[in-house]
């Protein structure tokens, strides 16, 4: 599918928030003498450059600006791409130093509550980080001393509630706080015991629903700080990619659902939008157009996306124009076109049970790798499975087609828009060759931009789909 949202993600890294007394961090970080640093940001998925410093001879830098950061977790950034990261919210005027041989063990923080308490959480999960890895090399040594790895799980559950009842105790303590927030949005929610059905048997379905519907118990979408964090953007790709079954209509109802939750002049508005619209433009799975579609139509033509302006709406229009009558699942719009003996021929006047309607051009160097493989299902697999092909010639040279077809072959319906009112290029998102549809007798589009060698497959699948219901 054509790409039309390249460069928006500019747009959604460069807020700036006006107001306030601006940022003064002051950072020493000893080992890094007369070097320049950087000051950068997570903003969903990926993360920006904010500002950079010359450190002294001492280590000594200071980022500052006349606006306030928005709130998030910022990245100190050396030249050799080591980080360590700040807590920026209501406090913009702090300092901190540290060492490059450890920087969380030997960070200081002084006019910043907010990062003495990040840092002290960060030392202490630091130290239960290597407990663990401790116990994970243990388990692997004591294989089969069943004894003894029931020992070592048993340890492993008591450091991962220690980790549980350390940040259930700061959140307590800390309610408005960003970490507080950080490590409410981290909670996975936890399943209680699965029901049983009338029929004895325990519900396996559960789990999935129920995990689902409590997914975002816990992670606030009105808060704009945490799309500056670590675990926002990975937390709405699980939900929409892994937990959303990928078809159309599912990730739709995904969409709307996680974006409803969110203020329609936030920055985790913008993100979403054009995240998902995003990922679905540049699927290679087919069908998924259909969900580029939703989201033109539900946020970017409606004005709901504001930050987009009106040229690129313009050609978003215009995608959405070409996509939706060739969508599957939508009836094939009539064509009616010429044989090489100049009769005429109407896709709807086709009676197989299945319809290939191939675009192609024979100087195309893919449909000169295409067409012979297609020729090969024609002859073997088509008429056992009742698929008939309609193959129509994009191009206006009748010699090339004529000549092509002859020393080829080509025994199914050949034809081509000689006369030029079919508008066929409008009505299947014609810009390259060779494009295969397949249509049931209903004319009803099942599959799009199908590879030859899995048409077979394809078909003897949808039978079996059709037979279940």
């Amino acid at each position: 599918m054509k790409q039309f949202l390249a460069g928006l993600s500019i747009l959604l890294s460069t807020t700036v928030v006006l107001g306030g007394n601006g940022y003064d961090i002051k950072l020493t970080i000893k080992g890094v003498k007369n070097q320049s640093c950087q000051l950068a940001y997570y903003f969903g998925d990926k993360q920006y450059v904010k500002d950079s410093a010359m450190t002294d001879a001492n280590g000594k830098l200071t980022f500052k600006g006349e606006d306030d950061l928005p709130g998030g977790i910022y990245l100190a950034v050396t030249p050799s791409r080591k980080y360590f990261e700040i807590l920026v919210d209501k406090e913009q005027k702090f300092s901190m130093e540290t060492d490059t041989a450890d920087f969380i063990n030997n960070m200081k923080v002084s006019g910043s509550e907010d990062n003495k308490l990040f840092y002290s959480y960060l030392k202490w999960i630091s130290a239960k980080g290597k407990r663990m890895e401790e116990l994970r090399k243990e388990f692997e040594e004591a294989k089969g001393d069943e004894k003894r790895l029931a020992e070592i799980k048993e340890t492993q559950i008591a450091v991962d509630k220690e980790v549980k009842e350390y940040k259930t105790d700061f959140i307590k303590q800390h309610p408005d706080l960003l970490l507080s927030k950080i490590f409410n949005a981290s909670w996975e929610p936890e399943i209680p015991e699965i029901p049983t059905l009338e029929n004895g048997r325990k519900d396996s379905t559960f789990a999935y629903r129920y995990y689902k519907s409590h997914y975002f118990d816990n992670l606030d979408l009105k808060d704009d700080r945490l799309i500056r964090t670590p675990v926002f953007a990975g937390k709405i790709k699980q939900y929409i990619e892994k937990l959303t079954p990928q078809i159309p209509d599912s990730i739709n109802a995904a969409a709307s659902y996680v974006i409803g939750m969110t203020d329609e002049s936030s920055e985790i508005f913008k993100y979403l939008v054009y995240y998902i619209t995003n990922t679905y433009e540049k699927s290679d799975i087919m069908g998924m157009d259909a969900v580029f579609v939703y989201m033109a139509k539900n946020y970017y033509l409606n004005g709901k996306a504001y930050w987009v302006e009106e040229p690129q709406k313009e050609k978003i229009q215009e995608r959405v124009n070409a996509l939706e009558p060739c969508l599957i699942g939508k009836k094939a719009t009539n064509i009616t076109l010429l044989k090489p003996d100049f009769h005429p021929i109407s896709l709807y006047n086709l009676n197989s049970t299945y319809t290939i309607l191939y675009f192609w051009d024979p100087s195309c160097g893919h449909c000169k790798k295409v067409t012979p493989k297609l020729k090969e299902f024609y002859n073997t697999a088509a008429k056992d499975l009742g698929v008939e092909v309609l193959a129509v010639y994009i191009e206006a040279d009748t010699t090339e087609w004529f000549n092509y077809i002859k020393e080829n072959e080509l025994g199914w319906i050949n034809a081509a828009d000689l006369l030029g009112k079919s508008n066929f290029r409008k009505y299947y998102d014609i810009y390259s060759t060779p494009v295969i549809y397949l249509m049931d007798k209903e004319k009803k589009i099942i599959a799009k931009r199908l590879e030859v060698d899995k048409l077979e497959d394809f078909i003897r699948n949808y039978e079996k789909m059709i037979e279940k219901k």
